[in-house]
Order: C-alpha cells, then structure tokens, then sequence
C-alpha cells in the first residue's frame, strides 16, 4: 500500500461524502444535504486527502488563519484504512502547512476521544461551544433586566 497526500479541496463531492460515511464520520455530519456539504467544502481553506491509487482514503478539512490557529473540522480515514497511521500523516500535513507556531484545535468524535492524547493532543478545559440550533443572546440571570 503505497498512500499519497495532496492538498486541495477541488474534490468530488459524491466521493468525499462516500468517505464520510466509509469512515463513520457521515453519523456526525450532515451527509444527506449535499449543498452544505458543498459549502462545507469549498469553504475550508486547507484540506489534505489520502489516496490509495485513485481511490479517496482520508481528509482532513480545516479553517486556519495559517499564522496562529486553525480549527481540525473533520478527520476521516475509510474503516479499512483505520489503524495504519493514515490519520496521524493527515494531520502532520496539516501542521506542516498551519506553518510552525499555529497551534491546531479540534473537537473530537466520541470514539476518537482515546487517539488525540496518544498523538500529543491536550485537553483543553476551557473550550465553549454555541450549536446552531440554539438561540443567542441567552441572557444570563445576572444580565436580566430587574422587575
């Protein structure tokens, strides 16, 4: 098995979500709805693929400023794949690129929570999260106004 990396987000959708859903990450990603998946896409500005010959392995997308930070939004490597140290490449490429003193943050899937130490990931206690479905401003109690 000889893998190779590219960087580039000009990909075939229908491939990349077939990967999604090959690797599981498709349980946590809105698959059926292809023109966010698109933008999903289109819209990261670093994403390094894995290729066994023609055949899409793994992806990782990312959202970086490639100065300080970047935000790991998705890491898929096909089942078969898993476990060869394909991930691992993925996100080295990704740092590579970052450029030296950007740091990489992620939030990760529940069966990966175990991986990302064993790489040199920290946990980061003071990480927030404000999901699209909920509202924002939530006032709180101490921002109410007084009756």
């Amino acid at each position: 098995m000889s893998i190779t990396y590219r960087e580039g987000n000009d990909l075939d959708l229908d491939t990349v979500i077939e990967l999604y859903r090959a690797s599981t990450l498709g349980e946590r990603r809105p698959i059926d709805d292809r023109r966010i998946m698109a933008d999903m896409l289109r819209h990261a500005n670093l994403v390094i693929t894995a290729w066994d010959g023609d055949r899409l392995v793994g992806i990782a997308r990312t959202l970086t400023d490639f100065s300080y930070c970047g935000y790991l939004a998705d890491l898929a490597v096909h089942a078969d794949y898993q476990r060869r140290g394909i991930g691992t490449r993925l996100i080295e490429e990704t740092r590579r690129r970052m450029g030296p003193r950007s740091m990489l943050t992620l939030l990760a899937a529940p069966k990966a929570r175990e991986y990302y130490p064993k790489i040199g990931f920290r946990q980061h206690e003071s990480a927030w999260i404000l999901r699209a479905s909920e509202p924002f401003p939530v006032r709180a109690k101490e921002d109410a106004p007084e009756e």
